[in-house]
């Protein structure tokens, strides 16, 4: 019996719906007749089963076959030893790819044609070799402390870093970038009781969007986000309306909180802040020599800030002797789950496009099947499930699929390699068949009965997900581009992506600046304000690696599957394929893994 045929039977048991125990998998390919036995059992299996059990497998051929020493000419399988181990080392995990090659031997049918079929072959058969081997769990691994220290994952060729200059912990991670296996090589088995799980959503649009785009939608959302923004700097200023500063008398010391109507500089290189409120504007001169200065750079249109100053001896200009934004407090204490939970956050799989990185998801999916990844119980996913169609010039030069309902129906065949027992949120992306206007609305009820797989849920970007206590902000981040390209690059870049999603949370809004490359939808109320700290800022867009703790909170985009195409070639953007940060919720301590 070739090597390779377990590779095959599993293979086609994830394309039909099944994982299966390792014992099960090694009596299928042993039996005479594989291709024949796979189709019996498949056939006895009842309607709502997910795993083929080795007793399934024994049971349906010792009514086939007759009785004897062996079951389908093969002796029966060893009772499992305590770490549950065989001799082959093959996990009983599904491969993911949906598809296989046809058999030179073993009577397994021809399954797939073509050579797609017999790269899947190879890629499965590499995946098999490499999981035989000897190793702690196959995928690199980089571990983020607690608490404000901060780390970088490797990767190569180069390390990129984490957040403010820190280093890896000094732990080691093995060379292998297969689907981490456990030294035993045991398959997960999540007994944890469903009743401990608990996974609440807020902030979701999805079917309470009621803007139309008249004037009045505008006004309304934006004086949403002035009230629910300003509260928060309430605490700290003394306040006056614009039409108040505007009648008292100048030398007055004075503040206001207004949103960011207008910021340029002067001839002498001082800055002019045009800040705006419910009752006009107002202007606001921030010297270059005050400490502060550098924080107007930080400044987006249509954020909301709040100043200290003193009004100019005509009255007609504050001088600015402070200036606040909402911000995170730097007193902030994260919630954390009660016990040792953790979770997969991802985005941007891209299925569909002819670069989504197949290999790298199929060993993560694997990954999740070992007792090593027993303890992720929830996957988190960002955004930009598929590649879309019309997203970004000549896009169907480089679509593997064309028909949006077909890439979703073949993401969906990918989320049917992840185990069926863990707990799945999905928020959609640019990418997506949603609106590109934010807030976005999770899918419509066609594509949501495509995705159902082990009953998914889906809401909304942004959504505030509580997942066992600990609030996770989920947001695809289309606003980073904007971020990135407003600020200066010490402030925010595509290669540290994290420090623009901290830009985000000193402004408490994950998209503050209307009318630019962000699509904004007008509704009667602002979804995008961060009325409440998250514990853990989700992005993903920008298909970049990056983590940090910012007045402790962890923000994490968390890269790509997706390889570079020749539109992020032309654009310069260098993709980092395959890591999945797994987060253990108890501590807020993360594992970056690597799959590719």
């Amino acid at each position: 019996m070739p090597l390779e045929t377990p590779v095959r039977i599993v293979t086609e048991l994830a394309r039909r719906g099944y994982n299966a125990e390792r014992e099960a998998v090694t009596l299928l390919a042993g039996a005479e007749a594989p291709a024949r036995a796979l189709e019996a059992v498949v056939d006895h299996a009842a309607d709502d089963t997910l795993r083929i059990t080795a007793a399934e497998v024994q049971a349906v051929l010792a009514a086939t076959e007759p009785t004897g020493d062996t079951v389908d000419g093969v002796a029966p399988v060893p009772e499992a030893s305590p770490t549950g181990s065989d001799a082959s080392g093959h996990p009983s995990v599904s491969t993911g790819d949906g598809h296989s090659e046809s058999a030179e031997t073993g009577g397994l049918t021809e399954m797939a044609d073509g050579a797609e079929a017999g790269e899947r072959a190879g890629a499965g058969d590499e995946a098999a070799a490499e999981r035989s081997s000897d190793t702690d769990g196959g995928a690199t691994a980089e571990r983020i402390p607690g608490a404000n220290e901060q780390v970088q994952a490797e990767r190569a060729p180069t390390a990129a870093a984490g957040a403010d200059g820190a280093g890896v912990d000094g732990s080691t991670a093995p060379e292998s970038g297969t689907a981490a296996e456990t030294d035993t090589g045991r398959t997960a088995a999540r007994t944890t009781d469903p009743a401990l799980r608990s996974m609440e959503v807020a902030g979701d649009v999805t079917g309470r969007s009621t803007g139309t785009g008249e004037y009045g939608d505008f006004v309304t959302v934006f004086r949403d986000r002035y009230e629910k923004l300003s509260k928060q700097l309430r605490g700290r200023v003394n306040h006056r309306p614009a039409s108040a500063i505007g009648s008292m008398n100048g030398g007055t010391e004075t503040a206001m909180i207004g949103l960011v109507d207008d910021v340029r500089s002067t001839k002498n290189g001082h800055w002019i802040v045009e800040l705006e409120d419910t009752t006009g504007t107002f202007p606001c001169l921030v010297m270059k020599d005050r400490e502060f200065a550098g924080r107007v750079e930080e400044l987006l249109l249509d954020e909301c800030v709040a100043v200290e100053g003193t009004l100019s001896d005509d009255g007609e200009i504050v001088f600015v002797d402070a200036l606040y934004v909402p911000d995170v407090p730097r007193t902030h204490t994260p919630n954390t789950a009660d016990r040792h939970v953790q979770a997969a956050l991802v985005s941007d799989l891209h299925v569909g496009s002819q670069e989504f990185a197949a290999d790298a998801w199929d060993r993560f999916a694997s990954w999740l099947h070992t007792d090593e990844a027993a303890a992720v119980e929830y996957l988190l996913v960002a955004g930009d499930m598929v590649e879309g169609v019309g997203v970004y010039p000549d896009q169907d030069e480089e679509l593997d699929i064309v028909d949006i309902y077909e890439q979703y129906e073949a993401f969906a065949e990918r989320l049917k390699d992840v185990p069926g027992d863990m707990e799945i949120l999905m928020i959609p992306g640019n990418h997506d068949a949603v609106r590109l206007a934010e807030p976005q609305p999770g899918f419509d009820e066609q594509l949501r009965e495509i995705m159902s797989v082990h009953d998914a849920r889906i809401t909304g970007n942004p959504s505030l997900v509580t997942v066992e206590g600990v609030n996770v902000l989920m947001y695809h981040g289309v606003s980073l581009d904007e971020v990135i390209a407003e600020l200066p690059e010490s402030k925010a870049s595509y290669d540290e992506p994290h420090k623009a999603m901290y830009q985000l949370l000193k402004k408490r809004h994950v998209a503050p600046q209307f009318g630019g490359k962000t699509r904004l939808a007008p509704e009667e109320r602002d979804y995008l304000v961060m009325e409440e700290v998250p514990d853990v800022f989700h992005t993903g867009h920008v298909h970049k690696l990056g983590w940090g703790k910012y007045h402790n909170v962890l923000a994490v985009n968390s890269g790509c599957w997706q390889e570079q195409t020749d539109f992020q070639k032309s654009v310069n953007i260098d993709p980092e394929v395959g890591y999945a940060p797994i987060l253990d919720l108890d501590t807020l301590d993360m594992t970056v893994r690597k799959f590719t």
